[in-house]
């Protein structure tokens, strides 16, 4: 992993974020959104934020963002962020989450899955060259 900024991946996490803020904030009541593609994008938007400052390898970044998921999806079911002291409705409350579910599970890897065919999809275009 070395440090590189990317102007571009950095760009396309703070669209993500803005996204992600406003399932949070105005969608919350359309539930398929809220409860799903929320779950899906958040692995693509950590997928961004990472690719926004390193150099990483595509495969192992999704599968540690998947792992990264689950962990903290695991979390969840010991009630951590209520054992942290964390009330509910604060900051890290929200992003540490507090009730356990397998469907968020296939929603993290639903997202890792859609980022490993966008990927492969991308590298497996033929670079345009220029030619005199």
């Amino acid at each position: 992993m070395k440090f590189q900024l990317s102007l571009k991946y950095l760009l396309i996490s703070i669209f993500i974020f803005l996204i992600e803020v406003l399932i949070a904030t105005k969608l919350k009541d359309i539930f398929f959104v809220r409860a799903y593609l929320g779950d899906v994008i958040v692995v693509i938007l950590l997928y961004t934020l990472v690719k926004s400052f390193f150099r990483v390898n595509n495969e192992k970044l999704i599968l540690g963002i998947l792992i990264f998921s689950c962990c903290v999806e695991f979390t969840q079911y010991f009630n951590i962020a209520e054992k942290l002291g964390f009330r509910p409705g604060s900051l890290m409350y929200i992003v540490i989450g507090n009730s356990f579910s397998w469907i968020d599970i296939l929603c993290y890897a639903a997202g890792c899955l859609l980022l490993f065919v966008w990927i492969k999809l991308n590298n497996s275009k033929p670079q345009q060259t220029i030619s005199d």
